[in-house]
Protein backbone atom coordinates (compact mmCIF):
# COMPACT_ATOMS: atom_id res chain seq x y z
CA UNK A 1 0.00 0.00 0.00
CA UNK A 2 1.44 3.58 -1.19
CA UNK A 3 1.80 5.67 1.75
CA UNK A 4 1.67 9.65 2.31
CA UNK A 5 -0.09 10.47 -0.29
CA UNK A 6 -2.43 12.52 -0.85
CA UNK A 7 -4.32 16.05 -2.37
CA UNK A 8 -2.86 19.30 -1.41
CA UNK A 9 0.98 18.83 -2.80
CA UNK A 10 1.34 22.22 -3.44
CA UNK A 11 5.06 21.99 -2.01
CA UNK A 12 6.23 19.50 -5.14
CA UNK A 13 3.59 21.15 -7.44
CA UNK A 14 4.52 24.83 -7.00
CA UNK A 15 2.19 28.00 -9.13
CA UNK A 16 -0.54 25.12 -9.80
CA UNK A 17 -4.14 25.61 -9.14
CA UNK A 18 -4.97 23.26 -6.12
CA UNK A 19 -8.19 20.92 -7.14
CA UNK A 20 -6.82 17.98 -5.53
CA UNK A 21 -7.50 18.76 -1.92
CA UNK A 22 -10.75 19.23 -0.62
CA UNK A 23 -11.48 22.38 1.82
CA UNK A 24 -14.47 24.98 1.91
CA UNK A 25 -14.32 27.07 -1.37
CA UNK A 26 -14.42 30.66 0.44
CA UNK A 27 -11.31 29.44 2.01
CA UNK A 28 -10.22 30.03 5.84
CA UNK A 29 -12.78 32.41 8.03
CA UNK A 30 -10.79 35.88 8.44
CA UNK A 31 -11.90 35.71 12.25
CA UNK A 32 -10.21 32.36 12.37
CA UNK A 33 -6.96 33.72 10.82
CA UNK A 34 -7.12 36.65 13.56
CA UNK A 35 -8.02 33.85 16.38
CA UNK A 36 -4.25 32.48 15.39
CA UNK A 37 -2.58 35.94 15.20
CA UNK A 38 -4.05 36.63 18.93
CA UNK A 39 -2.67 33.25 20.12
CA UNK A 40 0.55 33.77 19.10
CA UNK A 41 1.17 35.66 22.53
CA UNK A 42 0.83 32.66 24.28
CA UNK A 43 3.01 30.91 22.06
CA UNK A 44 6.09 30.49 24.62
CA UNK A 45 3.63 28.71 27.40
CA UNK A 46 2.41 25.16 26.89
CA UNK A 47 -1.14 23.98 25.72
CA UNK A 48 -3.70 23.63 28.44
CA UNK A 49 -4.13 19.95 28.80
CA UNK A 50 -7.57 18.77 28.09
CA UNK A 51 -8.16 21.62 25.93
CA UNK A 52 -11.18 22.29 28.09
CA UNK A 53 -12.45 25.50 26.65
CA UNK A 54 -12.16 23.80 23.05
CA UNK A 55 -14.43 20.51 23.62
CA UNK A 56 -16.81 22.61 25.62
CA UNK A 57 -17.40 24.76 22.12
CA UNK A 58 -17.64 21.47 20.24
CA UNK A 59 -19.85 19.95 22.56
CA UNK A 60 -22.16 23.01 22.23
CA UNK A 61 -21.77 23.22 18.32
CA UNK A 62 -22.79 19.65 17.87
CA UNK A 63 -25.65 19.22 20.61
CA UNK A 64 -23.47 16.64 23.04
CA UNK A 65 -22.20 16.30 26.28
CA UNK A 66 -18.10 17.57 26.29
CA UNK A 67 -17.52 14.43 28.07
CA UNK A 68 -18.12 12.64 24.76
CA UNK A 69 -15.93 14.51 22.85
CA UNK A 70 -12.12 14.35 21.97
CA UNK A 71 -9.61 16.18 20.05
CA UNK A 72 -6.81 15.00 17.68
CA UNK A 73 -4.15 16.43 15.45
CA UNK A 74 -6.53 16.06 12.83
CA UNK A 75 -8.92 13.36 12.19
CA UNK A 76 -6.24 11.59 10.81
CA UNK A 77 -4.64 11.54 14.10
CA UNK A 78 -7.84 10.11 16.12
CA UNK A 79 -8.24 7.26 13.00
CA UNK A 80 -4.26 6.22 14.71
CA UNK A 81 -5.44 6.57 18.26
CA UNK A 82 -8.26 4.60 17.87
CA UNK A 83 -6.57 1.62 16.22
CA UNK A 84 -3.59 2.47 19.06
CA UNK A 85 -6.35 2.14 21.81
CA UNK A 86 -8.38 -1.13 20.64
CA UNK A 87 -5.36 -3.22 19.35
CA UNK A 88 -7.77 -4.70 16.93
CA UNK A 89 -6.79 -8.15 15.78
CA UNK A 90 -9.09 -8.02 12.61
CA UNK A 91 -10.86 -4.90 10.65
CA UNK A 92 -12.97 -4.39 8.14
CA UNK A 93 -13.45 -1.84 5.38
CA UNK A 94 -14.55 -0.94 2.21
CA UNK A 95 -12.49 -0.05 -0.63
CA UNK A 96 -12.13 2.81 -2.34
CA UNK A 97 -11.98 4.71 0.99
CA UNK A 98 -9.30 7.02 3.09
CA UNK A 99 -6.55 4.90 3.20
CA UNK A 100 -5.06 6.01 6.62
CA UNK A 101 -7.88 3.25 7.99
CA UNK A 102 -5.84 0.92 6.70
CA UNK A 103 -2.37 2.13 7.57
CA UNK A 104 -3.83 3.07 11.14
CA UNK A 105 -4.95 -0.47 11.36
CA UNK A 106 -1.54 -2.22 10.20
CA UNK A 107 0.82 -0.53 12.42
CA UNK A 108 -1.04 -2.08 15.44
CA UNK A 109 -0.45 -5.68 14.00
CA UNK A 110 -4.06 -6.08 12.20
CA UNK A 111 -5.54 -7.96 9.78
CA UNK A 112 -7.43 -5.71 7.78
CA UNK A 113 -10.08 -7.39 5.22
CA UNK A 114 -11.33 -5.63 2.40
CA UNK A 115 -14.94 -5.34 0.65
CA UNK A 116 -14.69 -3.79 -3.08
CA UNK A 117 -16.68 -1.21 -4.26
CA UNK A 118 -17.39 -2.35 -7.88
CA UNK A 119 -17.95 0.68 -10.69
CA UNK A 120 -20.55 -1.17 -12.06
CA UNK A 121 -22.78 -0.62 -8.65
CA UNK A 122 -21.72 3.37 -8.62
CA UNK A 123 -18.94 1.98 -6.02
CA UNK A 124 -21.86 2.00 -3.40
CA UNK A 125 -21.83 0.01 -0.33
CA UNK A 126 -24.31 -3.18 -1.03
CA UNK A 127 -26.64 -4.74 1.12
CA UNK A 128 -24.25 -7.63 0.83
CA UNK A 129 -21.70 -5.55 3.25
CA UNK A 130 -23.86 -7.25 6.29
CA UNK A 131 -23.02 -10.72 4.72
CA UNK A 132 -19.13 -9.65 5.36
CA UNK A 133 -19.85 -8.83 9.68
CA UNK A 134 -18.55 -11.65 11.65
CA UNK A 135 -18.00 -11.94 15.48
CA UNK A 136 -14.07 -12.35 14.75
CA UNK A 137 -13.98 -8.42 13.02
CA UNK A 138 -12.77 -6.32 16.24
CA UNK A 139 -13.48 -2.69 14.33
CA UNK A 140 -15.68 -1.30 10.89
CA UNK A 141 -14.67 1.74 9.29
CA UNK A 142 -16.87 3.51 6.77
CA UNK A 143 -16.58 7.04 5.33
CA UNK A 144 -20.07 8.93 4.81
CA UNK A 145 -19.81 10.51 2.01
CA UNK A 146 -17.14 8.19 1.06
CA UNK A 147 -13.06 9.91 0.17
CA UNK A 148 -12.55 9.81 -2.87
CA UNK A 149 -15.62 8.69 -4.67
CA UNK A 150 -18.14 11.34 -2.23
CA UNK A 151 -21.09 8.41 -2.27
CA UNK A 152 -23.03 8.39 0.36
CA UNK A 153 -24.62 5.48 2.54
CA UNK A 154 -28.16 5.40 3.22
CA UNK A 155 -29.30 6.07 6.65
CA UNK A 156 -31.52 3.24 7.12
CA UNK A 157 -28.76 0.67 5.80
CA UNK A 158 -26.29 2.21 7.95
CA UNK A 159 -29.03 1.50 11.16
CA UNK A 160 -28.61 -2.04 9.86
CA UNK A 161 -24.78 -2.08 10.23
CA UNK A 162 -24.58 -0.65 13.69
CA UNK A 163 -27.10 -2.85 14.90
CA UNK A 164 -25.10 -6.18 13.48
CA UNK A 165 -22.14 -4.21 14.81
CA UNK A 166 -23.36 -3.93 18.58
CA UNK A 167 -24.70 -8.03 18.54
CA UNK A 168 -21.42 -9.46 17.39
CA UNK A 169 -19.52 -6.55 19.67
CA UNK A 170 -17.97 -4.56 16.51
CA UNK A 171 -16.91 -1.02 16.90
CA UNK A 172 -18.05 1.08 14.50
CA UNK A 173 -16.05 3.89 13.17
CA UNK A 174 -17.98 6.38 10.86
CA UNK A 175 -16.01 9.38 9.31
CA UNK A 176 -18.91 12.34 8.38
CA UNK A 177 -16.10 14.76 7.81
CA UNK A 178 -17.23 15.70 4.88
CA UNK A 179 -21.02 15.23 5.77
CA UNK A 180 -21.15 19.21 5.74
CA UNK A 181 -21.17 19.59 2.79
CA UNK A 182 -24.04 17.41 1.87
CA UNK A 183 -27.55 18.63 1.06
CA UNK A 184 -29.36 17.16 4.11
CA UNK A 185 -26.34 16.56 6.51
CA UNK A 186 -28.55 15.60 9.52
CA UNK A 187 -30.52 12.87 7.25
CA UNK A 188 -27.25 10.71 7.46
CA UNK A 189 -25.78 11.33 10.55
CA UNK A 190 -25.44 9.32 13.20
CA UNK A 191 -25.10 11.69 16.04
CA UNK A 192 -28.59 10.98 17.80
CA UNK A 193 -27.97 7.21 18.17
CA UNK A 194 -24.52 7.73 20.40
CA UNK A 195 -26.31 7.17 23.63
CA UNK A 196 -28.02 3.81 22.21
CA UNK A 197 -25.19 2.54 20.46
CA UNK A 198 -21.77 2.44 22.97
CA UNK A 199 -19.84 0.68 19.96
CA UNK A 200 -19.81 4.23 18.02
CA UNK A 201 -17.41 6.68 17.43
CA UNK A 202 -17.90 9.24 14.80
CA UNK A 203 -15.47 11.04 13.46
CA UNK A 204 -14.99 14.67 12.33
CA UNK A 205 -12.95 17.92 11.19
CA UNK A 206 -12.24 21.80 10.99
CA UNK A 207 -10.48 20.77 8.17
CA UNK A 208 -12.72 20.83 5.54
CA UNK A 209 -15.62 22.48 6.99
CA UNK A 210 -13.76 25.88 7.51
CA UNK A 211 -10.35 25.61 5.27
CA UNK A 212 -8.27 24.75 7.91
CA UNK A 213 -5.89 21.80 6.98
CA UNK A 214 -2.46 23.37 8.14
CA UNK A 215 -3.78 24.14 11.80
CA UNK A 216 -4.57 20.38 12.15
CA UNK A 217 -7.44 20.26 13.96
CA UNK A 218 -10.07 16.90 14.32
CA UNK A 219 -12.50 15.74 17.01
CA UNK A 220 -13.95 12.68 17.72
CA UNK A 221 -17.39 11.89 19.26
CA UNK A 222 -18.87 8.92 21.22
CA UNK A 223 -20.41 7.86 24.58
CA UNK A 224 -18.09 5.42 25.55
CA UNK A 225 -16.37 6.93 28.08
CA UNK A 226 -14.07 3.60 28.20
CA UNK A 227 -13.02 4.27 24.97
CA UNK A 228 -11.78 7.53 25.24
CA UNK A 229 -10.20 7.15 28.30
CA UNK A 230 -8.11 4.04 26.74
CA UNK A 231 -7.26 6.84 23.71
CA UNK A 232 -6.37 9.26 25.92
CA UNK A 233 -3.97 7.35 27.26
CA UNK A 234 -2.25 6.25 24.47
CA UNK A 235 -1.86 10.24 23.18
CA UNK A 236 0.55 12.52 23.98
CA UNK A 237 -1.12 15.33 26.50
CA UNK A 238 -0.07 18.38 23.96
CA UNK A 239 -1.38 17.14 20.99
CA UNK A 240 -3.70 20.29 20.67
CA UNK A 241 -1.48 23.23 20.18
CA UNK A 242 -2.08 27.03 21.34
CA UNK A 243 -3.18 28.37 17.86
CA UNK A 244 -5.34 24.97 17.04
CA UNK A 245 -7.72 25.70 20.01
CA UNK A 246 -8.17 29.72 19.27
CA UNK A 247 -8.74 28.35 15.70
CA UNK A 248 -11.45 26.14 16.22
CA UNK A 249 -12.96 27.89 19.12
CA UNK A 250 -13.39 30.70 16.75
CA UNK A 251 -14.50 28.74 13.97
CA UNK A 252 -17.59 26.81 15.33
CA UNK A 253 -18.89 30.43 15.14
CA UNK A 254 -19.28 31.05 11.81
CA UNK A 255 -22.35 29.54 11.16
CA UNK A 256 -23.11 31.95 8.21
CA UNK A 257 -19.45 31.03 6.36
CA UNK A 258 -20.46 27.52 6.52
CA UNK A 259 -23.59 28.19 5.11
CA UNK A 260 -22.38 30.22 2.53
CA UNK A 261 -19.49 27.83 1.42
CA UNK A 262 -22.27 25.28 1.37
CA UNK A 263 -24.35 27.07 -0.59
CA UNK A 264 -21.27 27.51 -3.65
CA UNK A 265 -20.55 23.61 -3.44
CA UNK A 266 -24.28 22.94 -4.39
CA UNK A 267 -24.15 24.95 -7.48
CA UNK A 268 -20.79 25.35 -8.50
CA UNK A 269 -20.69 21.18 -8.42
CA UNK A 270 -23.58 20.87 -10.37
CA UNK A 271 -21.88 23.19 -13.13
CA UNK A 272 -18.29 20.91 -12.93
CA UNK A 273 -20.46 17.62 -13.49
CA UNK A 274 -21.84 18.72 -16.34
CA UNK A 275 -19.05 20.19 -17.85
CA UNK A 276 -16.65 17.32 -16.83
CA UNK A 277 -19.30 15.06 -19.13
CA UNK A 278 -18.97 17.53 -21.89
CA UNK A 279 -15.30 16.47 -21.87
CA UNK A 280 -16.02 13.32 -21.92
CA UNK A 281 -15.47 12.43 -18.71
CA UNK A 282 -17.51 9.43 -16.91
CA UNK A 283 -18.60 11.57 -13.75
CA UNK A 284 -20.08 9.14 -10.22
CA UNK A 285 -22.50 10.99 -8.24
CA UNK A 286 -20.23 12.28 -5.58
CA UNK A 287 -22.08 14.56 -3.37
CA UNK A 288 -19.57 15.95 -1.36
CA UNK A 289 -17.66 18.94 -1.83
CA UNK A 290 -15.37 17.34 -4.44
CA UNK A 291 -16.00 15.20 -8.01
CA UNK A 292 -14.98 11.61 -8.73
CA UNK A 293 -14.86 10.86 -12.42
CA UNK A 294 -12.64 8.71 -14.91
CA UNK A 295 -10.67 10.13 -17.36
CA UNK A 296 -7.78 9.68 -19.72
CA UNK A 297 -4.38 7.92 -18.02
CA UNK A 298 -2.49 11.03 -18.80
CA UNK A 299 -4.76 13.46 -17.10
CA UNK A 300 -2.63 14.23 -13.81
CA UNK A 301 0.20 15.20 -16.22
CA UNK A 302 -1.63 17.29 -18.57
CA UNK A 303 -3.41 19.17 -15.99
CA UNK A 304 -0.08 19.73 -14.44
CA UNK A 305 1.27 21.44 -17.60
CA UNK A 306 -1.73 23.94 -17.59
CA UNK A 307 -0.92 25.10 -13.92
CA UNK A 308 -3.53 23.42 -12.40
CA UNK A 309 -3.17 20.27 -9.71
CA UNK A 310 -5.65 17.40 -9.54
CA UNK A 311 -5.93 14.48 -7.41
CA UNK A 312 -4.91 11.16 -9.26
CA UNK A 313 -6.81 8.28 -7.66
CA UNK A 314 -4.79 5.40 -8.59
CA UNK A 315 -3.01 4.75 -5.65
CA UNK A 316 -6.16 4.38 -3.59
CA UNK A 317 -7.25 0.07 -3.03
CA UNK A 318 -9.69 -0.73 -5.55
CA UNK A 319 -9.24 1.70 -8.59
CA UNK A 320 -6.76 1.81 -11.18
CA UNK A 321 -4.55 4.53 -13.72
CA UNK A 322 -7.72 7.05 -15.25
CA UNK A 323 -9.87 8.03 -11.84
CA UNK A 324 -9.66 11.36 -10.94
CA UNK A 325 -11.18 13.44 -7.62
CA UNK A 326 -11.52 17.53 -8.18
CA UNK A 327 -12.36 19.42 -5.34
CA UNK A 328 -15.25 22.45 -6.11
CA UNK A 329 -14.30 25.81 -5.68
CA UNK A 330 -14.89 29.23 -6.69
CA UNK A 331 -16.53 29.32 -10.53
CA UNK A 332 -13.58 31.42 -11.71
CA UNK A 333 -11.41 28.58 -10.48
CA UNK A 334 -13.65 25.91 -11.77
CA UNK A 335 -13.56 27.82 -15.24
CA UNK A 336 -9.97 27.62 -15.36
CA UNK A 337 -10.19 24.13 -14.28
CA UNK A 338 -12.35 23.32 -17.47
CA UNK A 339 -10.13 25.54 -19.39
CA UNK A 340 -6.76 23.85 -18.49
CA UNK A 341 -8.38 20.37 -18.90
CA UNK A 342 -10.15 21.02 -22.50
CA UNK A 343 -7.05 22.87 -24.04
CA UNK A 344 -4.52 19.92 -22.10
CA UNK A 345 -6.43 17.20 -23.60
CA UNK A 346 -6.71 19.27 -27.45
CA UNK A 347 -2.85 19.82 -27.26
CA UNK A 348 -2.05 16.39 -26.16
CA UNK A 349 -4.19 14.87 -29.10
CA UNK A 350 -2.57 17.22 -31.54
CA UNK A 351 0.56 15.99 -30.24
CA UNK A 352 -0.61 12.27 -30.45
CA UNK A 353 -1.60 12.69 -33.90
CA UNK A 354 1.88 13.99 -35.34
CA UNK A 355 3.62 11.15 -33.14
CA UNK A 356 1.03 8.72 -35.83
CA UNK A 357 1.97 10.43 -38.80
CA UNK A 358 5.76 10.76 -38.07
CA UNK A 359 5.75 7.16 -37.52
CA UNK A 360 4.04 6.44 -40.67
CA UNK A 361 6.22 8.47 -42.62
CA UNK A 362 9.62 6.93 -41.16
Amino acid sequence: MTKHVHGGNIYTYKNCLDFSANCNPLGTPESVKQAVRDSLEYMKDYPQVGYAPLKKAIAEYEGVASESVICGNGAAELVFSLCQAVKPKKALIPVPTFAEYEQALTSCGCEVEHVLLREEEGFSLQDSFINWLHRDLDMVFLCNPNNPTGISIDREFLFRVLRVCREMDILLVVDECFLDFMEEPGRYTLKAQLSRYHNLFLLKAFTKRYAMAGIRLGYGITENTELLDAMTQVTQPWNISVMAQAAGIAALKETAYVEEGRQMVFREAKYLKEELQRLGMEVFPSEANYIFFHGPENLFEICVEQGVLIRDCSNYSGLRKGYYRVAVRTHEENQKLIRAMRDGTTKAAVAHAEVLKEEEQA
